[in-house]
């Protein structure tokens, strides 16, 4: 695990790490909060917690190879989570392209990732209003494919939202947590290299 608990005092974040979810346990263990999964293990694996209420979100400090990042969690819901995201960018003065976004997709086969460093939203609601409030789609991002239902009149939005059996979530947690470290990696070496490196190992 390259990131490492942030101790210091001085010094603004450098990085900004979004994990995309909807707040409530109405929520917990559904497809639509793998950005979520993902920053609770992550936490998890660094002994602390993501909970300090700035940026209409919950945040952490963490490092990874001398980068302070700042973990959020927006709490806005989903399709306003750009509120979230915009303000903590425009506070510590992050850049578009060191905003990091992990997220889920259905277009991709459950278990995948896919990292790519812009491009459009693909539909998720989350991530646009992520890109509408950055005014760029500049933003890197880690997708964690969710897939779709076997039976195709089967509602997408009640797909994602739906939670999912132990053993779904069982099968989901080695993505999940290998989102966090493509997250370490991007930071630490660059995207070419986390797309090299994650794109293809599954």
């Amino acid at each position: 695990m390259a990131f490492r608990p942030f101790s210091g005092s001085s010094g603004a974040p450098d990085w900004l790490a979004v994990f995309l979810g909807n707040p409530g346990s109405r929520y917990d263990r559904t497809r639509h909060n793998m950005g979520f999964l993902a920053a609770d293990c992550l936490a998890e694996a660094l002994d602390i917690k993501i909970n300090r209420v700035r940026f209409q979100g919950f945040t952490a400090q963490a490092a990874v190879e001398g980068h302070k990042v700042l973990l959020l969690k927006p709490q806005t819901y989903m399709n306003l989570s750009g509120e979230s995201v915009r303000a903590a960018a425009d506070f510590y003065k992050i850049a578009p392209s060191r905003v990091i976004v992990v997220l889920d997709d259905m277009n991709i086969p459950a278990g995948r990732l896919r990292i790519r460093p812009s491009g459009s939203s693909g539909g998720h609601k989350g991530l646009q209003n992520i890109i509408d409030m950055m005014h760029t789609d500049l933003i890197p991002r880690v997708r964690i494919g969710v897939g779709k239902p076997d039976n195709p009149e089967f509602d997408v939005i009640d797909w994602v939202i739906s939670r999912m059996s132990d053993e779904e979530l069982r099968s989901m947690l080695p993505s999940v947590k290998r989102a966090g470290d493509a997250v370490c990696e991007m930071i630490t070496n660059g995207i070419e290299s986390a797309m090299d490196k994650y794109n293809r190992a599954q």
